[in-house]
């Protein structure tokens, strides 16, 4: 196993505030957290040393910073609406009628429904595409929007600095299990000409910078669960090395059909719980049995802090430090003793500058599965000794893995957390393990201020079934901000 670590985030306060925070919406079923929420923007009068700190990068070319996030899921493709329902512990798993899952041992995921791209992607493009990249596509161009370069503002940047680095899993699985049918059943001539480029991994980056019009670095990262961070991770390190100003980062996945199933079926890693899905994932309880397939996309845009200042982004949180190793044991299994792991969030906080009690709150792997969810726990521990300072919880609770895209749903729902003050539960704890000593969050929402000083940070490790553990770690000023009236 790999595992990697991206550099961190910060907000930063801000003036003037310029807009309303396009995340201010909020759905109509779901009480929102706070009737006041905390915005900061960077103005180009800003000091850059007003956010710095000591031992972390002060050189606004190489400081990298959240300006947009996007997202399709199973609750939608709406931010707030999406961590409204996991504030509120609502689970999306539901049982599968995509297609006839009645033979399979699991027979419930965490199928997205009623999904559209009106608006993003015309329509008979749309009609060809595989879901991998329609997910991929439309949650990068919600990126842009919430980081105001929606419409004619995009033009306003240097396309040749701009790059897109989207990764899955995957990739295009249904239009390659469409082909390998069309070939059995029909001979060679009935496979699409577009069956190779929309299976490859690397289209959805390229579908999307060749709509945008971007030339900076473009391609494709596929490291299983681990994805989505490997990409913050590289789309950062381009940022730092001045080889971009902006990128698009982030994960996308679309594996619930039948081949996609059978292949984690075969593995004996799912949950069949098919009685009760939607208590099926349960991260940390001693009755799990399994992980739950999830599928979407979670994207981020992210600029170097000069570029933001120059164009008056809002600035959503800042990426500080990573690394990337390997544990070097076996294929799916982690090590018991979480030495890969343990490095890596080492090394992280290390290139960071942030000491392991800083961190006060941790959005975990956490997939539900036996071996997986202690292993991540004992490697937390090693680096985190003192486990009643810190909170952790899992969203997989709610809306399964969604593999490749999971670590870019997971970092937007710890932007959320951060910003918010709130911290959505781990659902489904009902007989916890003993030995893993933290508060889980569970089953109810907590609020929490993160507080590492002044600064708030938050770790997600990344591994299991994978080739790779991945390690982001983000945080923000939690002071110096104004704050807007909610209406």
């Amino acid at each position: 196993m790999q595992a990697l670590q991206s550099p961190p985030l910060r907000a930063s306060p801000l003036d003037p505030i310029r807009k309303h925070s396009p995340h201010l919406t909020t759905t109509t079923n779901v009480k929102p957290p706070f009737t006041t929420r905390k915005l900061s923007y960077i103005s180009a009068s800003t000091q850059p040393t007003t956010i710095s700190a000591p031992k972390r990068e002060k050189d606004p070319k190489k400081r990298v910073v959240i300006t947009g996030m996007g997202l399709v899921s199973v609750f939608g493709n709406d931010v707030d609406t999406y961590y409204n329902k996991l504030l509120s512990g609502e689970s999306g798993i539901t049982p599968i009628d995509r297609f006839d899952a009645s033979k399979f041992p699991t027979r419930f995921g965490g199928q997205i429904r009623g999904f559209t791209s009106q608006g993003y992607i015309d329509g008979k493009n749309d009609r060809r595409l595989d879901d991998c990249l329609r997910y991929c596509i439309v949650a990068g161009k919600k990126a842009l929007e919430d980081a105001d370069l929606g419409g004619d503002r995009l033009g306003k940047i240097d396309k040749e600095r701009a790059g897109v680095l989207v990764g899955t899993g995957m990739g295009g699985l249904t239009v390659f299990s469409d082909g390998v049918q069309a070939l059995i059943e029909r001979g060679y001539r009935k496979i699409t000409p577009f069956f190779i480029p929309y299976a490859i991994t690397n289209m959805g980056s390229a579908l999307l910078a060749i709509e945008l019009g971007f030339m900076g670095p473009n391609y494709s990262i596929s490291t299983a669960c681990a994805t989505s961070n490997y990409c913050f991770y590289a789309a950062a390190n381009h940022i730092r090395r001045g080889e971009a100003d902006m990128m698009i980062a982030g994960g996308t996945e679309a594996a619930i059909i039948p081949i996609g199933l059978g292949g984690f079926v075969a593995c004996r890693a799912l949950s069949q719980r098919n009685d009760d899905p939607k208590t099926a994932s349960r991260p940390w309880d001693k009755d799990r049995d399994g992980f739950v397939m999830g599928e979407g996309a979670g994207v981020l845009v992210m600029e170097s802090l000069e570029h933001a200042m120059k164009r008056g982004a809002p600035i959503i949180a800042e990426y500080l430090g990573g690394a990337v190793n390997c544990d070097a044991y076996h294929m799916t299994d982690p090590r018991s003793d979480g030495l890969g792991v343990s490095s890596c969030i080492e090394r992280s906080l290390e290139d960071a500058g942030v000491s392991p009690e800083e961190v006060n709150y941790i959005n975990a792997h956490a997939t539900s599965t036996l071996v997986g969810d202690l292993a991540e726990v004992n490697a937390i521990k090693k680096v985190f000794k003192n486990t009643s300072e810190i909170k952790m919880n899992a969203t997989k609770s709610m809306i399964g893995h969604c593999l490749g895209a999971a670590g870019g749903l997971e970092a937007i729902a710890s932007i959320k957390a951060i910003r918010t003050g709130w911290l959505h539960p781990t659902i489904n704890q009902f007989n916890p393990e003993p030995s893993v000593e933290f508060d889980t969050v569970a089953n109810e929402k907590q609020q929490h201020e993160v507080n590492v000083g002044k600064m708030l940070h938050i770790i997600t490790p990344t591994f299991l079934l994978s080739l790779n553990n991945a390690d982001l770690e983000k945080k923000r000023r939690k002071k110096e901000r104004k704050t807007l009236q909610h209406l």
